[in-house]
């Protein structure tokens, strides 16, 4: 540890009117730092947000973890940076006095964001000397903790604690980003944040952030569409057909459900799906058929997932060594299934399998061993 401010934000209501202050409470060197109570508080804190894992394009746009990259115009380096500029000032800071007055301007600019919340704001710089001479930043946020109490006496039992924080759900900035072991990129920072808010990283207003794997890989099959598209209509550029076929492409685009298309055949789908798959082996795919909700991988389509059309009806058949359930226990689990082919001609009937005629109760004294199942 080379330096670590410590400050505290206090604000009178949750809403973004409220009056906002902080104050510097403490910066503390190397030796401080090795005696502090703040180095058992943070213990083993910095370690665990080095090494946690951050994917470059996360499932869902609300993932914790994201990578944030510092936005330049093009043809311009980073030093046009605001956000990277103010960071490697801090990096930079020669004495204990040039680093608390760029951490404070740090967290003026913080105060400045909407959805300001009280609690312990930290900026550290320290080494990792088995990889690097080189320092980091850490910017660290604890939120208040409402309603601790402290055990007192045996005649007050316990009494309030003020101001209380802990590291549970800290929320995190890493500057720079380290992709693997041994490796930095200045380019990058690496944020966490458990809540689904974003207040966090919205002062840092030139950092975008990578993009969600589900609008990377819609971007990339919107652009197989298009070249579908035109290939298809070649010979037709301006017609009709074209505008309108388009049309209901976009629209089909834009909309959060959407139903089977119908347009390209399933050796046309399995070879877009490769090209997908070959990215990110682990891409996920769900889908609902009915009212029955189904989530694999895309890997799983063509292999071991098929999609049919029988008697007017879609089906999903999912194949695969055994069947496991979990949370309740159903007569289901009881089946000795039929072969497929008994199961196809009932299927876009809505014409229930036969059931078997139910067979009247038997005294148990009376039954013998070939009448019950067990």
């Amino acid at each position: 540890m080379e330096y670590l401010s410590f400050f505290v934000i206090v604000t009178d209501g949750e809403d973004s009117s409220s009056s906002k202050r902080y104050k510097h409470f403490q910066t503390l060197e190397e030796d401080d730092y090795e005696d502090s109570e703040i180095k058992r508080f943070l213990d083993g804190e910095f370690t665990r947000i080095v090494k946690r894992k951050v994917e470059r394009n996360p499932n869902t746009e609300n993932a914790p973890t994201k990578i944030g990259r510092f936005m330049v115009e093009p043809g311009y380096e980073l030093g046009s940076n605001q956000n990277y500029n103010l960071f490697q000032r801090l990096r930079d800071a020669d004495s204990k006095e040039r680093f608390i007055g760029i951490a404070d301007e740090l967290v003026h600019i913080y105060m400045d964001t909407t959805a300001v919340r009280g609690g312990a704001f930290i900026i550290a710089r320290a080494k990792l000397n088995t990889y690097f001479d080189e320092p980091f930043l850490f910017l660290l946020k604890c939120d208040f903790e409402p309603k601790i109490a402290r055990i007192s006496d045996e005649r007050s039992l316990i009494s309030h604690v003020e101001m209380a924080i802990s590291a549970r759900g800290m929320k995190s900035i890493q500057y720079p980003h380290m992709p693997e072991e041994g490796s930095l990129d200045h380019w990058e920072l690496k944020i966490h944040q458990a809540s689904h808010a974003r207040y966090f990283e919205d002062f840092l207003k030139f950092v975008s952030y990578e993009k969600p794997l589900p609008e990377v890989m819609g971007e990339q099959v919107l652009g197989m569409v298009q070249q579908y598209m035109e290939d298809k209509w070649q010979a037709e550029p301006e017609s009709v057909e074209r505008r309108e076929e388009e049309n209901a492409i976009e629209v089909w685009a834009a909309s959060e459900k959407r139903e089977l298309q119908e347009y390209w055949t399933h050796e046309q789908v399995t070879t877009a799906s490769a090209a997908l798959v070959e990215q990110k082996p682990d891409l996920p795919f769900s889908f609902k058929l009915g009212g029955v909700t189904v989530k694999g991988l895309l890997a799983d389509f063509g292999m071991t997932l098929h999609f049919a059309k029988h008697n007017g009806s879609y089906v999903a058949v999912i194949e695969g060594d055994a069947f496991q359930f979990e949370k309740g226990v159903s007569p289901v689990e009881l089946l000795l299934p039929p072969d497929l082919e008994q199961i196809l001609p009932i299927i876009g009937t809505n014409v229930k399998p036969e059931e078997p005629a139910i067979q009247p109760y038997v005294e148990e004294s009376a039954a013998q061993d070939d009448d019950v199942p067990w």
